[in-house]
């Protein structure tokens, strides 16, 4: 939900925070803060979210004012640019325990961009690219795979989507396995840290890789 950039500061992805898309029409934004607001209102004891609703509030004012909004989206896209600091670890660059960690986070990229925008749900080649930080001959093995086993499949543009069949499997495996949980972390906030407890390994997960 926030990437944190140059300097330390904190850009907040306003578009997960509201489970909504980036083309979101003015009258949507509305109707979602309205929901959300009552939800996360330190006045409701069951789930109220005093930090929660303070960056609601924040997140609503900026993007219902077009001024703002038109400002936030360039940064928004400048930072969706950046490669996901996950990509950079051993388990996904190096030997054959890489290519199996790639192809669960090509899959879970794919399902977090069709839940959090339905109206766009596939990315390029390109954008996995800059996603992933990978060259696209690093890529078209691990796409090929995804196709074969239909866990993704390719619109008229040529975007990669996720299926049925993909997205059951992520939702099938995502309780027990790590590498998953992380990929979907780092995909809705942005960044992650390579370093620290639950950190993925090539042993401990090499038995758990898309198959």
């Amino acid at each position: 939900m926030s990437f944190e950039g140059a300097g330390n500061e904190r850009f907040f992805d306003y578009y997960e925070l509201m489970q909504i898309s980036p083309n979101a029409e003015l009258d949507t934004v509305q109707r979602v803060f309205r929901m959300l607001v009552a939800r996360y209102h330190p006045d409701n004891p069951h789930t109220g979210d005093v930090n929660k609703f303070l960056l609601l509030k924040q997140a609503y004012e900026t993007l219902s004012d077009p001024q703002k909004r038109a400002i936030y989206d360039t940064q928004y896209s400048l930072r969706n640019l950046e490669p996901l600091p996950i990509f950079e670890l051993r388990e996904f660059t190096v030997g054959l325990e890489g290519e199996p960690n790639r192809r669960m986070g090509v899959l879970c990229l794919l399902y977090h961009r069709r839940r959090t925008n339905p109206e766009v749900p596939g990315l390029s080649v390109l954008e996995l690219e800059q996603l992933m930080g990978f060259p696209r001959e690093h890529l078209m093995f691990t796409a090929w795979y995804l196709q074969e086993k239909q866990y993704v499949r390719t619109t008229g543009n040529s975007d990669f989507v996720i299926s049925a069949e993909g997205i059951d499997y992520i939702e099938q495996h995502m309780t027990h396995n790590g590498v998953i949980q992380r990929l979907l972390n780092s995909a809705e906030l942005g960044s992650a840290n390579p370093v620290g407890e639950g950190q993925v390994g090539p042993q401990a997960e090499r038995t758990q890789a898309v198959a």
